[in-house]
């Protein structure tokens, strides 16, 4: 069963994701601000992250780049969820940590969102 990790200050968000996941047959685990997020991730090496901008503690920018300076870090899949669009400056910066995907939340549906994590997780299309 793959591992997702939420990252995410939004009850509501997380709640979400985590009925959507789970039953699309996802192991997932969430936190809910930055640091502890980065702790988790570091600690669990989950198969995918889904990660907001905007939290307490330790902002989505802030993790993703820290992430980036561990081995394990550099190469995991990271989806960018959030509510922030950004100016061109954010969107270079955010570039050079690659992550997988940048989403806007009110552009892309749960369903989508899912869509997306099967096709970085190569899972098959459940029927």
């Amino acid at each position: 069963m793959k591992k997702i990790l939420i990252i995410d200050d939004d009850n509501n968000i997380i709640k979400m994701y985590l009925v959507k996941l789970r039953n699309s047959g996802y192991e997932v685990i969430y936190a809910i601000n930055g640091q502890q997020g980065l702790e988790m991730a570091l600690q669990n090496h989950p198969d995918l992250i889904v990660l907001d901008l905007a939290m307490p503690v330790m902002d989505g920018m802030a993790v993703i780049k820290k992430l980036r300076e561990d081995a394990w870090g550099k190469t995991a899949p990271v989806i960018i969820l959030t509510n922030y669009d950004t100016d061109d400056k954010a969107i270079i910066d955010i570039q050079k940590t690659q992550p997988s995907y940048y989403l806007l939340k009110t552009n892309n549906t749960p369903n989508e969102v899912v869509e997306k994590i099967d096709e970085l997780l190569k899972v098959e299309n459940k029927l």
